[in-house]
């Protein structure tokens, strides 16, 4: 345990996060962008996707690959946001305000992964 402990809280938010998908899919279901199919699916991949990705910060042969793996996954993931920004319905009920603040909180979690590549 010789890592920072920032990047074991920025495991454990991934790790959570991804539970989520499996405990709260529907709410999860409800921002995929209706051009994109198999939501259901689409939502659980991702949430193993969060998973494994947290899980490898904690594990020093693979916390290179998972940064890498975050900081894709979180540009993927901007499509989730622009798009809740394109309707009232799609934004469910997430005042507008938020929703632009989420676009840069993006690409600050990036940075927070970027810094501990060594």
């Amino acid at each position: 345990m010789n890592e920072p402990l920032g990047l074991y809280i920025m495991a454990g938010i991934y790790v959570f996060a991804g539970l989520m998908h499996f405990f709260k899919p529907k709410m999860y279901m409800r921002i995929m962008p209706k051009y994109l199919p198999g939501h259901k699916a689409l939502v659980y991949l991702s949430g193993i996707a969060e998973i494994l990705l947290g899980i490898g910060l904690c594990v020093p042969d693979l916390k290179a690959i998972s940064i890498y793996g975050i900081i894709a996954m979180l540009a993927v993931f901007l499509l989730v946001h622009f798009y809740m920004l394109s309707s009232e319905k799609a934004a469910a009920g997430i005042p507008r305000w938020i929703l632009i603040l989420r676009i840069p909180l993006q690409f600050g979690l990036m940075y927070w992964a970027w810094i501990y590549l060594n």
